[in-house]
C-alpha cells in the first residue's frame, strides 16, 4: 500500500508524468508523407476508410515538416532526391521518427543503378521499416503499430543515455548495473 493510498477520491487517478506524455506521443502521430513511387498509393489507402489510419491519432498528412512528428519515406529514392529528404527530416522538430515503406526505399528494390539510393537508412535514421512492393495498407498500420510500441518503451522527461551491454539484447541505461 503507498502513501497516497484512500487519500483522495475514487476518480482521481495518480500516474507518472512519462507515462502520460508517453502516451499522447503514440496516440497522436502526426505524419509527414514522402511519397516518390507505387507506395504512396497504399500509404493514401491507408488514410481512406477502409484503413482508417485515424484511429492511430494519424489522419491527416502534414503538408510541412515543421507540423510533422513522423516521416513515412514511401517509394523509391534517388541521389538527386536524398538531399530534400534529407533537409525536410532535418526541418522536423524532435523528438521525430521515420518509418521506410516498401523495397525501394528500405533497399534500393530492383533498381540496383547508379541513380538509385540503396536504402533510406543511408540519409535519415530509420525506426521501422514496412516491407513489401508495394506494401499493403495492413502492412503499414503494423509498422505504426510497432512505432508505437517503441515510444511506448521510450523514456520522454528524462533522457538518459542508454548502452547494451556485451552479451545482452536489451539497452539499459548508462551506469545502471543489472547484475
Amino acid at each position: 500500500m503507498g502513501t497516497l493510498e484512500h487519500r483522495f477520491d475514487d476518480n482521481l487517478i495518480t500516474t507518472k508524468l512519462d507515462t502520460v506524455l508517453t502516451w499522447a506521443r503514440e496516440n497522436s502521430l502526426w505524419p509527414l508523407g514522402f511519397g516518390l513511387a507505387c507506395c504512396a498509393i497504399e500509404m493514401m489507402a491507408a488514410s481512406a476508410s477502409r484503413y482508417d489510419i485515424a484511429r492511430f491519432g494519424s489522419e491527416v498528412f502534414r503538408a510541412s515538416p515543421r507540423q510533422a512528428d513522423l516521416l513515412i519515406v514511401a517509394g523509391t529514392v534517388t541521389k538527386k532526391m536524398a538531399p530534400v529528404l534529407r533537409r525536410l527530416y532535418d526541418q522536423m522538430p524532435e523528438p521525430k521518427w521515420v518509418i521506410s515503406m516498401g523495397a525501394c526505399s528500405n533497399a534500393g528494390g530492383p533498381f540496383p543503378t547508379y541513380s538509385v539510393l540503396q536504402g533510406v537508412d543511408k540519409i535519415v535514421p530509420v525506426d521501422v521499416y514496412v516491407s513489401g512492393c508495394p506494401p499493403r495498407p495492413e502492412a503499414l498500420l503494423y509498422g505504426l503499430m510497432r512505432l508505437q510500441d517503441k515510444i511506448r518503451r521510450e523514456s520522454t522527461v528524462l533522457r538518459r543515455k542508454q548502452v547494451i551491454k556485451l552479451g545482452a539484447t536489451e539497452p539499459v541505461p548508462a551506469g545502471e548495473d543489472t547484475a
